[in-house]
């Protein structure tokens, strides 16, 4: 699912209405959050607890994972891809990680230890003491006797819960990092069938997820079972090719040509009746594209959540 539409429409009101129902016909559900806006559905919106089965994790409060139980794959990939190993140092770190993973020394200190001793050339093992110190001073791995594993997000997922990740004051760096950890253990929870699927709510998901995990996200993993929503108000970071394969679209205003123009060229319905359609929809009511309506355009109005949405956008004027 995409949802998308300017600031202030009603975005991640639906967002979060989608994420309750959804968890209470017991589907797992993990949210990656910018803004820190879903940390409190668990509250009424006079501060009374719902039954909604919500638990918020974030760097230094909760989050903490363990080189050896991430193991090489996921490890390497938060390397490369979010800190942007060269691929040479990256063999080295192979090499380092397997001589450890023998002889039982997989903490990150323990590491960081072994690659400043290690026979190599000098680049490299910068290169690799660089990055592995940021990995140690993100918070991530303070802990690395109560971490959190693959084992845990499923029992904190299965059965219609709901785990938030809040990426909120945290760097680009940080918030890289995670995307890539949290990909890699969805995968193995989902390879190994110890759930049949999970959903994943992305807020904003161009801030934080590389360019090639767009199409990875839709295509390889929705096979294993990992379901997306992406929710943002910048259409035009999202690749034409996910709108083309996306099941449903909900469209709220927009005003700007642009962003009109991208959704138009991918909409499976007549680009000139979105256009005008969207143009004057009013905020909490929006146009639904895909297979829940057949393709068929539907204005739809999202009901109110009796719960802390947070997120609502400010008015000094009102």
């Amino acid at each position: 699912n995409i949802i998308t539409g300017r600031k202030g429409t009603g975005k991640s009101h639906l967002a979060k209405l989608l994420l309750i129902s959804m968890a209470s016909y017991g589907a797992p559900c993990v949210v990656l959050d910018v803004n820190g806006e879903y940390v409190n559905l668990h509250k009424s919106k006079d501060g009374r607890q719902q039954s909604i089965r919500l638990t918020v994790l974030a760097p230094r409060s909760g989050l903490n994972f363990a080189l050896s139980k991430l193991g090489l794959r996921t490890v390497s990939g938060v390397l490369a891809h979010a800190l942007d190993l060269p691929a040479t140092s990256s063999k080295v770190f192979t090499t380092i990680w397997r001589d450890l993973e023998a002889r039982g020394g997989l903490s990150l200190p323990e590491v960081i230890k072994a690659v400043q001793g290690w026979n190599c050339h000098d680049s490299v093992r910068e290169a690799l003491v660089s990055r592995l110190q940021v990995l140690l001073e993100s918070g991530l791995f303070s802990d690395e006797t109560n971490s959190l594993t693959e084992e845990k997000i499923m029992r904190l997922v299965e059965d219609g819960g709901i785990l938030v990740v809040n990426l909120k004051n945290q760097s680009q760096t940080v918030r890289r990092i995670l995307v890539e950890i949290f990909l890699g253990e969805l995968t193995k929870i989902l390879s190994s069938n110890w759930l049949k699927a999970i959903f994943l709510f992305a807020e904003e998901a161009h801030l934080y997820l590389r360019e090639t995990y767009w199409d990875d996200i839709v295509t390889r993993m929705r096979h294993i079972g990992l379901f997306t929503t992406f929710i943002t108000n910048q259409p035009d970071t999202v690749q034409e090719g996910i709108y083309r394969q996306a099941d449903n679209i909900f469209i709220f205003n927009f005003t700007n040509e642009h962003d009109l123009d991208t959704i138009g060229k991918v909409a499976k319905a007549d680009r000139e009746t979105i256009n005008y359609l969207v143009r004057g929809i009013p905020t909490r009511r929006c146009l639904l594209l895909g297979n829940v309506v057949r393709d068929l355009p539907l204005m739809v109005d999202v009901e109110a959540l009796d719960v802390r949405t947070m997120g609502e956008t400010r008015l000094f004027f009102s």
